[in-house]
This record gives structure tokens, sequence and C-alpha cells, in this order.
């Protein structure tokens, strides 16, 4: 009995041993399964979290879009959130500057003359939230096609600027004369309302990249410059022989001036000279008569006399009769003579 009874506690032992065995491994699974649930929830979360946020970029706007419809825009650089996808989604609009151009364009100026302008433009979407969906709507977040517009409304706005202005305003030798800054001022009035209204787009610079002449208006325009510049070569050459006519004038003025001048200082000396020698005359003619009248014949002989000169007069008379009777004895200490017989 004793050993029937050992078989048995050793079985009711080897029971308990077994139990144990059984209820480790499944307590094992049970924390498995629960960190493998908490990964799922935390990678669940995160990833939750990444599909609702929104990073705004330095120059972009981010239109949060609900079904088709931009119901926010975000234009702060920074973090945002959204209702993950598929409910709302994030589309990025650039807002920084562009720049777009067109081909030549064949226009007609007031005048009647032919032109080949091609211009450009500056653009870009403006910050604000009514802009950016307004630009999302009318050009699908497309900068191609909305470059394309921009180049349909200024091809069109082109015709009409060119016609405002003659050819001269735009192509002059003269600068003074050239307008073309207001050309460009009034071709970027022509589209920038219009274009801000249709595709919220802010035009911010309009200008002529390009200008030349076809060849009919390039023959027309050589001759205009031609005549231009004959009409000012004439003008200077005008000028010019009117100032020369009015040197010479001026020079004839001053020399009839300058003449009257040196003959009335030349009357004054020669009259004074006359005075003068008068005096002189008169005083040697009371100081000695006889020598002042040998003296006048010596000065009348000598201005009717030259080397060629023949004369046949007499020699008793005056003044040819100093010749023969020689000057007259006076009181200066020189004696006295008879007269000749």
């Amino acid at each position: 009995m004793l050993h029937v009874h050992d078989h048995g506690d050793d079985d009711h032992h080897h029971h308990h041993h077994h139990h144990d065995d059984a209820d480790g491994p499944q307590a094992g699974g049970a924390v498995r399964l629960a960190v493998r649930f908490l990964l799922a929830g935390v990678i669940l979360v995160a990833a939750g979290l990444a599909a609702s946020s929104v990073m705004v970029a330095a120059g972009q706007a981010v239109a949060i879009v609900q079904f088709g419809d931009p119901v926010r825009v975000l234009t702060t650089p920074g973090l945002a959130w959204k209702i993950p996808a598929p409910v709302q989604q994030e589309v990025a609009v650039d807002l920084r500057l562009r720049t777009t151009a067109t081909g030549l364009q064949d226009v007609g100026t007031s005048d009647g003359l032919r032109i080949l302008v091609q211009a450009y433009v500056a653009w870009s979407v403006p910050g604000e939230p009514e802009r950016v969906r307004q630009y999302l709507r009318a050009a699908r977040n497309d900068p191609d096609e909305a470059a394309r517009q921009l180049r349909s409304f200024v091809g069109a706005a082109l015709q009409v600027t060119a016609s405002s202005f003659e050819l001269a305003d735009l192509v002059n030798t003269d600068a003074t004369r050239v307008r073309l800054g207001a050309f460009e001022e009034r071709l970027k009035a022509q589209i920038a309302q219009p274009v801000l209204d249709t595709y919220g787009i802010a035009v911010h610079q309009v200008g002529i990249a390009r200008l030349t002449l076809p060849d009919a208006t390039l023959a027309a325009t050589v001759g205009r410059m031609r005549s231009e510049r004959e009409t000012v070569a004439a003008e200077r050459t005008a000028e010019g022989l009117r100032a020369a006519a009015q040197i010479r004038s001026d020079a004839m003025r001053d020399a009839r001036i300058i003449g009257a001048q040196a003959r009335s200082e030349a009357a004054t000396i020669e009259a004074e000279s006359r005075r003068e020698s008068a005096a002189i005359y008169a005083r040697a003619y009371a100081a000695d008569p006889q020598l002042y009248m040998m003296l006048r014949s010596l000065d009348t002989l000598a201005s009717v006399i030259n080397d060629r000169t023949r004369l046949v007069l007499r020699t008793d008379a005056a003044p040819f009769n100093m010749l023969v009777q020689g000057p007259p004895v006076t009181g200066f200490g020189l004696g006295t003579a008879d007269p000749p017989k």
C-alpha cells in the first residue's frame, strides 16, 4: 500500500510541474503581443502626425485643399496642421519672382509705320490668401500656363500702346526725344489690373527687351534721320554764318571807331604841333628876322628840290638868292657885310 501511495504522490507532483510549464509560455506571448500593439499604436500616431503636419517654406504658400476646394492658405513660414489625406491635401504655390518674354511682334505706330517689338514681364503670385486661391483656380498652379496667358495679354496691349506713339518717340538720334520709359509704363498699365483680376498675378515690371525695324520702316527712318541731320547741319551753318557776319560787323564797327579816334587824336596832335611850330617860328622871327627868312628859304628849297630836279630861275629871287648871296650877316657875332652889288 505504501508503495502505491508513493506512486500517487509522484503523479501529483509531476502534474503540478506540467501545469507550471504550460502557464509560462502563455504569459510571455501576452507581453510580446502587448508590446507589438504599443509599437503599432506609436507608429500609427507618428504616421498620423506626419500626415497632419504641413511645413511652409520661405518664398511659398501652401494651400490646404479639401475635396478639390482650397479651404485654407498658409503663407507664414513654419509648421502647420491639417486633416490627414485623403480628406485634406496640401498644394505648394511658388511666390518667387518670375519673368517671361514675348516673341518679336509686328505693331503699328501712330504715324503709320511698323516696328518689331519684344517685351518682357516680371511677375509673381502675391502672398495673399485670396490671390493664391484665385491663381490656383485660374492657372491650376501651373507657372507655364500663367506665363502663356501673360504673353497673350502683353501681345494685345502692345498693339494698343504702340498706336499712341510715333516712331520718333521710340527710335531717335536725339536721346531727349526718346519716350521709351513712357511706352513701358503705359504698356504695364494696360495689363497689370486685368491680369491681377483674372489670374491673381501681380505684374511688377514690363519692359522692352528688343525693338527693331522692318525694311520699309528702316528706310523711312534712315531718310527721316538724314533729313533731321541735314536740317540740324543747315541750322548750325546758318548760325555760324550769322555769327561770322556779326563778328565782321562788330570788327568793322570797332575799326571805324578806332580809326575815327585815331584820326581825331592825329588831328589834335597835328594841330598842336602846328601851333607849337608857329610859336617857334614866331619866336625865331622876333629874335632875328633875317635868320628866320633864310631858314624858311632853305626849308622851301628842301621841300621842292630833290636829286632829279632841274630848275632855271633867277638867282637874285628868293629863295635862290641865298645860294648866291649867302646868309646875311647879323648881330649874332658874325660881323656885318654889305649886300652884294
